[in-house]
């Protein structure tokens, strides 16, 4: 098998789990939690380091809505199972990189590994980010290189793979959802605020203070209620459904 071939399966066994990522982050945020010195922290740096964290967060959250709210019907944002393309995604954010949910990810999830206030971890969550989808992001392209061909090409010698250029910003061909993104999003906001409250709660449990904050116990309650309801109207109803979007 060439190493080509290698990487394209290699990418496509990843992309089918690639929602189990977080597990990763979590398993790791243990051990380095537990050999982080918190004492040694002044409260001005961790001050930073929090507002830091839940920017990024906060970014990569937007990049995911923009990108599920302009997306047309037929391609592969939650499918697990195989790559799915029926329209080139060329316009909107997709005419500034190649992957902004990716990007999105990324920002989500390193902002979940700055809160554990060790700058080690988030370099190795960072690396081990590269490494799980840059083959992810490699099968991807082969299968819009076999389906578009030249038109795939054409787009993709123009457009950045992970780093956004803003220059080459064009108008996106459908108008932006914010039913869609309720409908497919909800799950994802849940994910981020269970991950900040999983490594305050292990942190807090280390270093003997009260397990979570009043402020982030709020928020996840908040946010448990607003997921409740939106899973609802999404099984039950078709209140967030609409034509020609995923």
């Amino acid at each position: 098998m060439t190493l080509v071939q290698t990487f394209e399966k290699q990418g496509n066994f990843l992309f089918k789990y690639r929602g189990q990522f977080p597990v990763i982050i979590f398993l790791l945020a243990i051990p380095f939690i537990g050999i982080t010195d918190y004492a040694s922290i002044s409260e001005v740096n961790e001050r930073y380091y929090t507002i830091i964290s839940l920017f990024l967060s906060f970014v990569g959250l937007l990049i995911r809505f923009y990108t599920i709210g302009t997306t047309p019907h037929g391609t592969s944002g939650r499918n697990t199972k195989q790559q799915v393309a029926e329209v080139l995604n060329s316009t909107g954010i997709y005419a500034t990189l190649r992957h902004p949910l990716y990007l999105g990810n990324y920002l989500i999830w390193i902002g979940i590994a700055t809160y554990v206030f060790n700058p080690l971890f988030i370099l190795i969550i960072s690396l081990i980010f590269w490494l799980y989808y840059e083959r992810i992001m490699f099968a991807e392209e082969r299968f819009l290189e076999k389906k578009f061909g030249d038109e795939y090409l054409d787009w993709s010698n123009k457009i950045p793979a992970f780093i956004p250029n803003f220059a080459n910003y064009k108008t996106s061909s459908i108008p932006f959802s914010i039913k869609t993104v309720l409908r497919r999003e909800y799950s994802g906001v849940l994910a981020t605020i269970i991950g900040f409250c999983f490594v305050e709660m292990l942190r807090n449990y280390l270093i003997g203070e009260e397990l979570i904050s009043h402020n982030l116990i709020c928020v996840l309650i908040a946010t448990l209620t607003i997921c409740l309801l939106l899973r609802t109207l999404k099984r039950n109803t078709q209140i967030l459904h609409e034509k020609d979007r995923d």
